[in-house]
């Protein structure tokens, strides 16, 4: 009887040490992850905010998104995001309103356990909602001012912007709209005006009137438009290709000291996607220019052109003969990557590979080639962030990027590491892949761009 009784015990003693373990295995668990994401939760830093990362245990502060993400996911979904940021304003502004949006159901409920893919998705969209709203109030509060205070909008906008508030404010960051919002309207109607003048001066006219090199610049950027963003099917609008042209056009023209060059055409498309949003609704691919009247056009080309005169002011011999600005910042690419992981410098270097030969096209393009189209107003967001700084940037982003696959790289022979780099891997991405791309690139541009010396041979 006595030893009936002590093997009952014993057994019970050993499943509840085995409780015990599991549950201090999980707990640790749970904190590991607490701790890794808790690297990368925003914070505040001069001059920049880190991205905003979530605890993934947390389902008010979690986004994600499914490996079948639609490549127009941001727009697709910035009709349901204007209409939930809009509706947290109203929220703001009358507290004791009811909110007649099904997703703010699910802000009050909380559980730590994942159980399924099909919760955690619904986790996601309620975390988006929580996540969105203290950034929404925030960006409201900064453009509300009479005059808009820029250092603080850079802050806010590296980490992604509202899409309903993303022309408004890629006109102020790249300096296009003055921060003062009275004379803003004048300042914008003086410019779409200028643009349209330069329109009828340099475009509308027959090429008898051009010089040679003029027409076939012309005849270059007319190949070019039809080859841009090819995978998204609004671009093959034979309009929205004459849109692209006359932009291009002018801008070449008023710019001779680089003219047109093959990857400028890439560089309007967020813009021109981006100022539409203001006027289409839905999916970009479902989009038709032709809905809209010639002169929402007409103010949106100038919009385009503006802007992407602002940007590659920052950025003018990137676009000059022999493109030196390219060369440098590939060479520096080249001296960071060498720093952040030897093995893959060296295993390149071994095989021979040069960075000019896959890197020139990322500076050249600013990435657009390289990961999916729905991503890249995301992208533009940190871009237009930096200003002045984005050139040295760059080299820290495209570092990030190329070492996303370092272990594949160090495995493959050059005739294969060109294919592959050619070909990255990146269809399925999805926003998570792209801020970690750019939480590592501010992270080693904290560490090693004020200390040149540490990129020293």
């Amino acid at each position: 009887m006595k030893n009936n009784s002590s093997q009952s015990y014993n057994s019970e003693e050993n499943n509840s040490k085995k409780e015990s373990a599991f549950s201090t295995l999980d707990s640790r668990f749970n904190q590991t992850l607490r701790n890794v994401q808790g690297l990368l939760k925003g914070r505040s830093i001069p001059g920049k905010v880190l991205l905003s990362r979530s605890d993934p245990l947390d389902q008010s502060n979690i986004q994600e998104h499914s490996p079948n993400y639609e490549r127009s996911f941001s727009y697709n979904d910035a009709e349901t995001s204007d209409r939930m940021s809009k509706d947290l304003e109203e929220e703001v502004q009358n507290p004791n309103k009811p909110s007649n949006n099904a997703n703010s159901n699910g802000l009050n409920s909380a559980t730590s356990n994942i159980e399924n893919t099909s919760k955690e998705a619904q986790k996601s969209t309620m975390g988006a909602r929580a996540t969105d709203s203290a950034r929404i109030i925030k960006f409201t509060k900064v453009l509300s001012g009479t005059t808009v205070i820029l250092e603080k909008l850079r802050e806010l906008a590296w980490s992604g912007i509202p899409p309903y508030m993303r022309p408004d404010v890629w006109r102020l960051l790249l300096g296009y709209a003055p921060p003062n919002s009275d004379r803003r309207g004048g300042v914008l109607k003086r410019k779409r005006l200028e643009y349209l003048d330069c329109v009828s001066q340099y475009y509308d006219i027959p090429d008898t009137e051009r010089s040679d090199d003029e027409i076939n610049m012309l005849r270059q950027i007319a190949v070019d438009c039809p080859r841009t963003v090819p995978d998204v099917s609004f671009f093959q609008q034979a309009q929205v290709q004459k849109s692209l042209e006359r932009i291009l056009y002018t801008w070449a023209i008023r710019h001779p000291a680089s003219g047109y060059v093959q990857g400028i055409n890439d560089l309007v498309t967020p813009f021109l996607v981006g100022f539409l949003s203001e006027y289409l609704e839905g999916s970009v691919d479902s989009w038709s220019i032709s809905d809209l009247s010639p002169d929402k056009i007409s103010i949106i080309e100038a919009d385009c052109y503006w802007c992407l005169s602002k940007l590659l002011d920052g950025m003018q011999d990137h676009y000059t003969f022999a493109q030196p600005g390219i060369q440098r910042l590939v060479f520096k690419l080249k001296e960071v990557v060498r720093r952040i992981d030897e093995p893959v410098s060296t295993h390149m270097e071994e095989q021979g590979l040069e960075f000019l030969q896959f890197a020139f096209r990322w500076f050249n393009c600013l990435l657009i080639r390289e990961i999916p189209f729905h991503l890249i107003t995301r992208l533009w967001d940190t871009y237009l962030a930096e200003g002045d700084a984005l050139p040295d940037f760059l080299v820290y982003i495209f570092a990030s990027f190329l070492l996303t696959w370092s272990d594949k790289l160090q495995k493959l022979d050059f005739q294969e590491l060109v294919m592959f780099l050619q070909h990255l891997p990146t269809n399925n991405w999805t926003h998570q892949e792209l801020e970690m791309v750019l939480s590592r690139a501010f992270m080693w541009h904290s560490m090693f761009n004020s200390s040149p010396s540490h990129l020293a041979n």
